[in-house]
């Protein structure tokens, strides 16, 4: 699917929230392309209908930092589904959707110091929809349903295998991975990851499942 149809559904959503804020999430696999679409949609709206229109939440922010996944022995599996604070997330959410008078800050993951980053987003009182995603948001595992009940419309991006795959060697290589490093992360965590994610594909939840063309 192209982003303009998608902008179209989104700001569909926003309508139907009759006044109130609207949050539309976006599940699906490491590489699929969720925070690029999340983003490319939230300017798209933003430019269309004015600065309130959409934010951005991205899951990542809830990374557990590395000194938290030294001690729980986690270091191998970051970004698998316990090592992310799926609660405090869940915790987020609910404040964005029920709290819509003031100021709520949002974490992010900074790539280049691999750890989570507090305040780096704010969602503004006027804005209307928030877009958020994360790998396991249509999964049943514990913490994240709690985290969708909060999600008024749920969307599954998919990417090939093999375009995932090479998306995810060259964001290892861009945080200072070696070739073989990054081909084996890539191999004994993400990709193990992905399919984890993948058996939700189906689930009730998804309203919409597509391939983003990108533009």
């Amino acid at each position: 699917m192209r982003t303009g149809e998608l902008m179209g559904r989104a700001r569909r959503l926003t309508a139907r929230a009759r006044g109130g804020r609207a949050v539309l999430g976006l599940a699906g696999p490491p590489g699929a392309g969720k925070s690029t679409l999340a983003e490319a949609l939230v300017a798209g709206l933003c430019e269309r209908y004015g600065a309130d229109a959409a934010a951005y939440v991205p899951l990542d922010g809830f990374h557990l930092s590395n000194a938290q996944l030294d001690r729980l022995g986690l270091a191998a599996r970051k970004g698998s589904p316990p090592t992310f604070d799926v609660h405090g997330y869940a915790a987020l959410l609910r404040r964005l959707a029920l709290e819509p008078d003031h100021d709520v800050y949002v974490p992010d993951f900074d790539r280049t110091l691999d750890e989570p980053v507090a305040a780096r987003h704010v969602v503004r009182p006027g804005v209307r929809l928030v877009v958020t995603e994360g790998n396991y948001l249509a999964c049943d595992l514990p913490g994240w349903p709690d985290a969708r009940g909060s999600i008024d419309e749920l969307w599954y991006v998919e990417a090939s295998p093999e375009e995932r795959r090479r998306r995810l060697v060259e964001r290892q290589l861009a945080g200072g991975r070696t070739a073989g490093e990054a081909r084996e992360w890539v191999r004994s965590n993400d990709m193990p990851n992905a399919e984890i994610v993948e058996a939700s594909r189906t689930s009730a939840c998804v309203k919409l499942s597509f391939h983003w063309s990108g533009h």
